[in-house]
């Protein structure tokens, strides 16, 4: 396995996302460094598998990325509109209703709130839940509440951890269709054990191990590698 300091497969096109020389260490009486040099790009309309075992650091690294959990060193650059990760509850405000999320991420975006509450009420299918506090909610009600705003706000890149297959199967197949059907022109960055997806959506990617990164522009290849690992 290569380490992180090693040249990274480098996008080909133009550079939706630069990360650089990135470091994350945990506190703590050893400063157990997750990642340490990693460097990487997502070019525009790249879908970036994330592949790792649990506990690796691929939920991590979609909340650095998405500006949730703090860095020590390097440098992450953003030149597309990024998502949330989707199947972080953090986004939202326990105490408030679902409504009221919808009318502070209309705020924080910009967009007139009756036509973005439209637009995830008819996703979202919560119907009268969206006048309940989130804190409420379950989990599969809160990614219905994220899909739905992410649908309605639009992004260049979108931020997955482990949270396409949301509800029952038609609803599942909604959420499919719509990112990776309606959206497909846009980027992802993809975290998942679902090898099917993996393999139907992905154009390159990372498996992430002990803390080493290593790139692969053949994702069959980086599946091989990543099942071997998780060989007991």
């Amino acid at each position: 396995m290569a380490t992180t300091n090693a040249s990274p497969q480098v996008a080909t096109g133009p550079s939706g996302l630069e990360v650089r020389d990135l470091a994350k260490i945990f506190p703590g009486a050893h400063g157990k460094a997750l990642f340490r040099n990693l460097s990487f790009d997502v070019a525009f309309g790249e879908h970036l598998a994330l592949l790792g075992r649990n506990g690796q650091g691929k939920s991590t690294l979609l909340k650095i990325l998405g500006g949730i959990v703090p860095i020590e060193e390097g440098r992450i650059n953003w030149n597309m509109s990024p998502s949330w990760p989707l199947g972080f509850g953090g986004g939202f405000q326990g105490s408030l209703s679902g409504l009221d999320n919808i009318r502070f991420h209309a705020r924080i975006y910009d967009k007139p709130f009756d036509a973005l509450l439209a637009q995830v009420d008819e996703f979202a299918e919560l119907g009268a839940a969206l006048r309940q506090p989130v804190k409420h909610y379950s989990s599969g009600m809160r990614a219905r509440l994220a899909f739905g705003l992410s649908i309605a706000i639009e992004f260049d890149c979108y931020m997955i951890d482990e949270v396409v297959a949301v509800g029952d199967a038609r609803f599942s197949t909604k959420c499919h269709d719509e990112l990776f059907v309606g959206r497909g022109e846009r980027s992802f960055i993809i975290a998942s054990h679902d090898m099917s997806l993996i393999r139907q959506t992905c154009t390159k990617a990372a498996v992430i191990e002990g803390g080493n990164v290593k790139f692969f522009d053949d994702v069959e290849h980086a599946i091989e590698i990543y099942s071997w690992l998780r060989t007991p």
